[in-house]
C-alpha cells in the first residue's frame, strides 16, 4: 500500500529541500566542528606553565582539562535527545553559545576556579558535531550525505591535528589569554554562520524530557570518567577511585532499569542493543583510544631531549606543525571514506581505518628516529582515523529511527569519549612507569614509547575484530531526508 506524502506544514514533515544551499550547510557544520575540536587542543600548549599560569599545584591543574572531558561526556547524549525533541539548531546554537561564554569566562581568568568553570562551558560544546551530523540527515539529499557525513566527522580528528600549532605558535608569542579569546571570537564566527546559512529540520521526536535519566546517566558517567581520568594521580588501588568505579556501577545500572521502564527515554536502550548499534558503539570505544594515543605520545617524542639518545629535541612549535599534516589527511581521506562507504558499505571503511591505524602504530615501533618519520606515522594513523570517523554515522543512523538520530549521534560520540579517556590513562601510567634517569629527572623511556605505540596498534586490531562483526551490507544505505516515518527505509548508495 503506497501512503501520501506528508505535507510540508504536518508534524514529521520531511523538510523543504534547498540544493543549492546544501554546500554552505555542510561547510558551516564542518567549520563549527572543527572550531570545536580546536578547542580541546587549545591547552596542550600550555599544559607544562599551567600550575605557574594559575597559581596552583600541577595535580589541581589537569582539573583544567578533566573539566572539559567531563563535561563533554555529559552533554553529547543530553544535547542529542534535546535536538531531537526541541530543535537540533537550536541545540547546536546553545552548545555554541556555551563555548562563547566558557571562552570569554577563561580569557578572564588568572585562578584555577574561574578557569575551570570556563572549561567546563567549553565542554558543553562537544555535541556539535553529533548534532551537525543529524541536521545533515535531515536537510541534505542523499546522494550528498555519505560525504557530508564523513567531512562532519572527520572534523574532529582535523581541528584537533590542525589547533595544536596554532595553539603553540601563540602560546609561545603572546599573551596566554589570547588563545582563549580567539576560541570565542570563532565560536561568535560560527554562531553567524548558523544563524545566517543553517535551517532548522521540523523532524522531532516528540514526548517529554526525560529529566531522572539525564541526572543519573550524569551520575554514572562522572563517576566513571573521574575515576579513569584521576585513578593514577588518587592510585588505582584508593578507595577513591575504587569507590568511583563501584559507584559507577551501580548508578549506571539502576540508570538502565529506569531507562527500560520510562516511557520516552533520554536513550533508547532497546535501540543500543541492536547488533549494528551495539558493535559500532563498541568500536568506537577502542578507535577513540587509538585516536588519541598518537596525540598523547608523538608531541612527548618530539620534545624529548636529543641527549637521551632517543628524543628529537624539537620545540613545541616544530611538534605542533610535525602533527599538523595528519588533520589534512584526515579532510582529504573523507571523500574516499565516502566513495567506500557507498560502494562497499560503512562495515569495510570502518574495518579499513582500523587496519590503517594499526600499520601506522607498527610503523611507529620502528620509525623513531627523526621529524620527518613522525610525521609520516600521524599522517598513516590520521588516514586511518579519517576512514574510521567517518564510517561510524552511517553505521549509527542506518540502524536508528530518523526522530533518534541525535540522541544516538550523541551516544557514539561519548562512547569515543570513553576511549579517549581511557587512554589517556593506560598511555599516561606506561610512560609514567617506563622511565629511564635523566639528570635529575625521570622521562619516558624508549621501550615506554614502544609498548605504548604496541599498545595503540592492539587496540586498533581489536576495534577491526569487532568491525568484522558487524553485519555485512552491500552498498551504504541510509534513510533519505524524505522518510520521516519511525523506522528507517533503506535507500541505495548512489
Amino acid at each position: 500500500m503506497t501512503s501520501l506524502p506528508p505535507t510540508p506544514d504536518a508534524p514529521g514533515a520531511a523538510p523543504t529541500a534547498h540544493p543549492p544551499r546544501s554546500g554552505a550547510v555542510v561547510a558551516v557544520l564542518a567549520f563549527g566542528g572543527i572550531v570545536v575540536s580546536l578547542m580541546q587542543t587549545l591547552v596542550v600548549p600550555l599544559i607544562p606553565d599551567l600550575p605557574g599560569l594559575l597559581h596552583t599545584s600541577a595535580s589541581d591543574a589537569s582539573w583544567a582539562i578533566t573539566a572539559t572531558l567531563l563535561a563533554g561526556a555529559v552533554a553529547t547524549p543530553v544535547l542529542g535527545r534535546l535536538g531531537d525533541m526541541y530543535g537540533k539548531r537550536r541545540t547546536l546554537l546553545l552548545s555554541l553559545t556555551m563555548l562563547v561564554v566558557g571562552s570569554v569566562v577563561c580569557a578572564l581568568s588568572d585562578a584555577l576556579a574561574p578557569m575551570i568553570v570556563g572549561r567546563a562551558l567549553q565542554g558543553f560544546s562537544a555535541g556539535v558535531i553529533p548534532l551537525g551530523i543529524s541536521i545533515m540527515r535531515d536537510e541534505l539529499p542523499a546522494e550528498r550525505l555519505g560525504s557530508a557525513m564523513a567531512l562532519m566527522s572527520s572534523s574532529l580528528g582535523v581541528g584537533g591535528a590542525l589547533g595544536l600549532p596554532g595553539a603553540a605558535a601563540l602560546a609561545e608569542h603572546a599573551d596566554w589569554h589570547v588563545l582563549f579569546w580567539v576560541s570565542a571570537s570563532l565560536g561568535v564566527v560560527v554562531i553567524a554562520l548558523v544563524l545566517a546559512l543553517v535551517p532548522e529540520s521540523p523532524v522531532r521526536g516528540g514526548g517529554r524530557f526525560d529529566l531522572v535519566g539525564a541526572i543519573g546517566l550524569s551520575a554514572g558517567l562522572l563517576c566513571l570518567l573521574l575515576a579513569i581520568s584521576k585513578g593514577a594521580d588518587w592510585g588505582w588501588g584508593s578507595a577513591t577511585t575504587t569507590g568511583l568505579f563501584g559507584a559507577a556501577v551501580v548508578v549506571l545500572l539502576l540508570w538502565s532499569r529506569w531507562e527500560l521502564r520510562v516511557t520516552g527515554p533520554l536513550v533508547d536502550l532497546r535501540t543500543t542493543v541492536r547488533r549494528q548499534v551495539l558493535l559500532t558503539n563498541l568500536a568506537s570505544i577502542v578507535i577513540g583510544f587509538a585516536m588519541f594515543g598518537m596525540s598523547l605520545v608523538l608531541p612527548q617524542l618530539l620534545q624529548m631531549p636529543e641527549a637521551t639518545g632517543y628524543g628529537l629535541g624539537q620545540s613545541m612549535m616544530t611538534a605542533g606543525l610535525c602533527l599538523g599534516p595528519s588533520g589534512l589527511v584526515m579532510m582529504a581521506i573523507s571523500p574516499l571514506s565516502a566513495r567506500i562507504t557507498a560502494t562497499w558499505g560503512p562495515k569495510v571503511s570502518l574495518m579499513l581505518g582500523a587496519g590503517v591505524i594499526a600499520a601506522g602504530y607498527g610503523m611507529g615501533v620502528f620509525l623513531m628516529d627523526a621529524a620527518w618519520q613522525v610525521v609520516i606515522i600521524s599522517c598513516v594513523i590520521g588516514a586511518g582515523i579519517g576512514l574510521a570517523y567517518s564510517a561510524m554515522p552511517a553505521l549509527i543512523m542506518s540502524a536508528v529511527p530518523v526522530s533518534e538520530t541525535g540522541a544516538a549521534n550523541g551516544l557514539n560520540t561519548l562512547m569515543r569519549s570513553i576511549g579517549t579517556s581511557t587512554a589517556s590513562a593506560v598511555v599516561g601510567v606506561v610512560l609514567a612507569h617506563m622511565t629511564t634517569a635523566f639528570g635529575p629527572t625521570e622521562l619516558p623511556s624508549l621501550n615506554g614509547f614502544r609498548t605504548a605505540f604496541v599498545i595503540g596498534g592492539g587496540a586498533a586490531l581489536v576495534a577491526l575484530a569487532v568491525a568484522s562483526l558487524l553485519p555485512g551490507r552491500g552498498p551504504d544505505r541510509l534513510t533519505a531526508p524524505s522518510e520521516r516515518s519511525g523506522t528507517p527505509q533503506p535507500v541505495a548508495g548512489r
